[in-house]
């Protein structure tokens, strides 16, 4: 039995599994009180977490939020440009790693946005601008603030580890406030490569002094969920686009519906 994830209705907590039996699959739902036996042996449980660590955008932070605020300047093309710009943003560092060509993920940022602007006709210099600024204030989700200050209130340690440039992490945290609750914003920079590779990853092991068990890994992105348990994180994915587990290596332990949903589980 698989856990899928937790819904809360009405102040009513439910729990829903995937049963594999013969080909087929089927849907479990248990309510709260139904589950007090099930806590204890679950392996989908996390268990001795010291260190809560996040992805930044798409996870703590909204990546469709710059083109958000000039969709009126791009009428019907802004969400197409907004969901290449993503891809682009993406592919390129995965590319740029394969090719062990790194460059500051700020560099991405522009390489990926003049793509998606190049490919549906647009050529507006300060367009792009505007788009670029706005990508160093991005907005952060609501449910960010809540989760990072209910785990610093019971104890636990909380990072950032993104693709993101030191500078632009800096920005986007000290904009949305969560720099109030992190103890480190951890960037690929240090090691010269983007995720999904493991030396990234190993960063937080080596700077914030724990094992990999102890990491409560957070990411909305499935290859970044599925990597980082693959390393030895217990992974846990936020479903916030309703995607389905990719086809490679690693799988987390849990898939919930809000970060704040962290704070009854770690």
């Amino acid at each position: 039995m698989e856990f899928l994830h937790k819904l809360s209705q009405g102040g009513m907590l439910t729990f829903v599994f995937l049963l594999h039996v013969g080909g087929e699959v089927f849907r479990l739902r248990f309510f709260n009180d139904q589950m007090d036996h099930f806590r204890m042996t679950n392996e989908n449980e996390l268990t001795g977490i010291k260190a809560c660590v996040f992805d930044a955008y798409g996870t703590l932070f909204d990546v469709h939020s710059p083109v958000g605020r000039v969709a009126d300047k791009l009428g019907d093309k802004a969400q197409a440009v907004s969901d290449l710009w993503r891809l682009k943003h993406l592919s390129y560092s995965w590319l740029r790693s394969l090719m062990d060509e790194y460059v500051p993920f700020w560099q991405v940022t522009g390489e990926s946005l003049d793509y998606a602007l190049a490919a549906h006709g647009i050529d507006n210099p300060e367009l792009r601008e505007e788009l670029l600024n706005a990508y160093l204030t991005v907005d952060a989700y609501d449910d960010a603030r809540v989760a990072l200050a209910g785990l610093k209130a019971k104890g636990q340690a909380t990072a950032i580890l993104s693709n993101g440039s030191p500078d632009m992490l800096d920005a986007a945290v000290t904009h949305s406030g969560l720099d109030k609750h992190l103890d480190y914003v951890l960037s690929v920079a240090e090691v010269g490569i983007f995720k999904p590779d493991a030396r990234v990853y190993q960063l937080v092991v080596d700077r914030m002094g724990v094992e990999k068990h102890e990491v409560c890994f957070v990411s909305s992105n499935t290859w970044d969920a599925q990597a980082a348990a693959n390393f030895g994180f217990q992974a846990t994915r936020i479903d916030r686009f309703g995607l389905i587990d990719e086809n490679i290596p690693g799988k987390p332990k849990l898939m919930l519906d809000s970060l704040t949903d962290l704070l009854d589980v770690v």
